[in-house]
């Protein structure tokens, strides 16, 4: 487990080595090509954490289950020392019996060889005095009386003779019995040290496996947590590389739309200067041929578009950049054709505005909204002749009236000519 999430750690570590902080991104593909890298990265840390976990669990598992079994061998080890007790008891029980047999055989051996000394001095004296017939014993006898206690002394002689014997031969049989039992008890006692020690080592060596692997399931919990901190320390780096890249996405698509900007303002100027621009100012104006709506239903021009002396500041020649349009304060305004509100908030000297977007880079401009008579907002998409405010006379405005503006790449020109 370890070498594999150890291989992905590095992987990801030198995948922001190679893309370290502070990079400034030469495109945009070049950032999306980042940020798609960037998602790739923290999806491989996410598993290896989900793999670390899932790792740690069953580390966590098996050193249980180990555990569980260690409590069995050490209940093993103490029925295997109550046995080696038991198995002690009997060798001190053999080692005393032994003992016992021993001082027996030494007991006959002595007798039998007392016995053979008497044996000897028997069989010496008849060979020197020569063999006595026991009936030449009987028939020497003088009485009747003589006769029955010369039977008597020969059935003695004789008895005594053969229990000797006798006597001699259990002894003898005595040894070599007890030297067969002796050896079968040396036998056993041999047997019984061999059990004691081969059982010892087996338990023994569970033992030591058992706390083998439980220190392995250790180092392997630990190593699970250790990845997975490392995970978390990448993820949190990866989010604070994204988070830039985004911001340098946010600031390059802004520079872009400026530069956008800036050529859309020099094509209208542009066009501006070929245009006539001029507009009398007229009492009224009930319409053209132009292909948008009237903002508002009634009303009366009172400014045109083009150069005009400014009404707040005097200055002669200032550029009207759209027409203003009197009606009573609160009249309802309505979009001038469908698009996508792309102001909605005060905006400078034009007051309370609303600008949409129609597409094709025609905007429309609707000024000086009064307070609370926005009834849109920035992104929402309008129809044609939707209500989207009222008349007022907020920002730089001598009285209530619509100052409407339309602006081709957001350069304004002649609105009379749309409407």
């Amino acid at each position: 487990m370890k070498k594999t999430v150890s291989v992905m750690a590095v992987v990801l570590t030198a995948a922001l080595v190679i893309q370290p902080y502070g990079v400034q991104a030469k495109s945009m593909s070049d950032i999306n090509s980042q940020l798609n890298q960037l998602d790739n990265q923290s999806q491989s840390a996410k598993q290896q954490k989900e793999d670390a976990a899932a790792q740690k669990q069953k580390a966590q598992h098996y050193k249980n289950k180990t555990m569980q079994n260690l409590k069995l061998v050490m209940e093993q080890l103490n029925d295997v020392s109550e046995q080696l007790t038991r198995v002690a008891v009997d060798i001190e029980n053999t080692e005393d019996n032994l003992r016992k047999t021993k001082k027996e055989i030494q007991e006959a051996t002595d007798r039998i060889a007392a016995r053979e000394k008497t044996l000897e001095s028997r069989v010496r004296l008849m060979y020197t005095d020569g063999t006595v017939s026991y009936l030449d014993v009987l028939l020497s006898s003088t009485s009747f009386n003589d006769f029955i206690t010369r039977v008597d002394s020969i059935k003695t002689i004789v008895d005594q003779d053969q229990f000797l014997l006798d006597e001699h031969k259990k002894d003898k049989a005595l040894v070599v019995s007890k030297k067969k039992e002796l050896d079968a008890q040396y036998a056993y006692a041999k047997s019984l040290y061999a059990v004691k020690q081969n059982v010892r080592k087996q338990l023994d060596a569970k033992e030591e496996e058992k706390q083998r692997l439980i220190a392995s399931y250790n180092e392997q919990i630990i190593e699970a947590d250790e990845i997975s901190e490392e995970s978390d320390q990448m993820l949190v780096q990866l989010a604070g590389k994204r988070s830039e890249l985004i911001q340098q996405k946010n600031k390059l698509q802004a520079e872009q739309a400026a530069r956008a900007a800036r050529a859309r303002a020099a094509a209208a100027a542009a066009a501006a200067k070929r245009s006539s621009g001029s507009f009398a100012a007229a009492s009224s104006y009930t319409g053209g041929s132009g292909a948008l709506a009237l903002p508002v239903s009634s009303y009366r021009l009172s400014s045109g578009f083009g150069p005009r002396t400014h009404p707040i500041s005097g200055v002669v020649g200032k550029m009207h950049t759209g027409i203003d349009m009197a009606a009573p304060q609160g009249t309802d305004i309505h979009a001038a054709e469908s698009g996508v509100v792309i102001v909605a908030e005060w905006w400078s000297g034009y007051g309370n505005t609303v600008v949409i977007d129609h597409g094709n880079g025609l905007w429309t401009l609707y000024g000086h909204i009064r307070s609370g008579g926005i009834k849109v907002r920035t992104g929402q998409t309008v129809t044609r002749g939707q209500k989207i405010a009222e008349v007022g006379s907020t920002g730089n405005s001598t009285g209530p009236h619509l100052h409407f503006e339309v602006r081709e790449n957001n350069s304004p020109v002649n609105p009379m000519n749309y409407l």
